[in-house]
């Protein structure tokens, strides 16, 4: 029912699925508060509110496995702390990109599609500040290279909107369809990023091979093997478009208040409230707003 009002639950579905096989393999023939409250706290590592977040998705579908099985225990709720702290995004430099596109083109690769793929992802989404996910399902059609014109279907909040890009964004795009498509003649999904294998290249994916780029170039720091640690999410690159295009207008003298709905309505959010998330109070944009403020009157002018 959920998944027919619009929502995607990809999280909760493999989770239920890892949580049905860590009940099968402990012999139980019924979900219990002690294996929920087990299999919630496994990860390592990570805060507890991601336990907290993990228990509450066995909770739901306990409830609703109960009616089928009244022997199923249904978790209370509160067990686990669920207050999350927010990570600071990592507003990346320039070069820090560049250095992340360098080390994504000498990836491994069969076919030399994944080096490829992900220098273009990495670009995209440091050029437009698209959702990752909003950038991994994009199919051919959506990407309209002789306008410039990026259509994005059904976001976040159930919004359509169509995204221009600057003329060197259209110019990569084009390149990478054309080696693309050299490379890869009979694709097997009609996404406009494709993995090695020709299929859609999966959010899960995208983020790891993140993790170890931004180890590879000193930005995340490995705990153990196939564990990555904390550090640089591709979520961040949508921070730093957001807050260098504020930079940006500051720069250039521009009213960065009356230009805000703009970049909102760019970004795809549905009040302005929602992009103040997106700002990162980095010294360089402090520095640019306290000027503008604390800068005098001019006789018949503006602050």
């Amino acid at each position: 029912m959920r998944r027919a009002l619009g929502t995607q639950l990809s999280e909760p579905a493999q989770t239920l699925r890892q949580f049905v096989t860590f009940v099968e393999r402990a012999g139980s023939p019924r979900i219990t508060t002690q294996l929920a409250l087990r299999w919630a706290m496994t990860p390592t590592g990570v805060q507890p509110a991601t336990w907290a977040r993990r228990l509450s998705m066995v909770r739901r579908f306990a409830a609703w496995w109960s009616a089928f099985d009244p022997s199923t225990e249904v978790p209370p709720p509160r067990l686990l702390p669920a207050r999350k702290r927010r990570r600071p995004p990592h507003i990346f430099t320039d070069e820090e990109i560049g250095r992340l596109m360098a080390a994504a083109v000498h990836r491994r690769s069969r076919t030399g599609l994944r080096g490829l793929t992900y220098t273009t992802l990495i670009g995209l989404l440091a050029a437009t500040g698209l959702r990752p996910g909003a950038a991994v399902i994009l199919d051919r059609s959506d990407v309209d290279l002789d306008d410039g014109i990026l259509s994005i279907r059904e976001s976040k909040f159930g919004k359509s909107r169509l995204v221009p890009i600057v003329p060197s964004t259209r110019d990569a795009l084009q390149q990478y369809a054309d080696r693309r498509d050299a490379l890869c003649v009979r694709p097997s999904s009609p996404a406009f990023l494709l993995s090695e294998s020709g299929r859609r290249v999966q959010g899960s994916a995208a983020r790891d091979m993140f993790a170890k780029l931004t180890c590879e170039i000193g930005l995340r720091r490995a705990i153990r093997p196939k564990r990555w640690g904390r550090g640089p999410r591709l979520q961040d690159l949508r921070h730093t478009f957001t807050t260098r295009r504020l930079v940006e207008w500051y720069q250039a003298g521009v009213d960065v208040g009356r230009e805000l709905p703009t970049l909102s309505t760019y970004l795809g959010h549905v009040e302005v409230g929602l992009t103040y998330w997106y700002i990162e109070a980095i010294p360089e944009l402090l520095t640019l707003a306290t000027e503008r403020l604390v800068k005098p009157h001019r006789p018949g002018g503006e602050r």
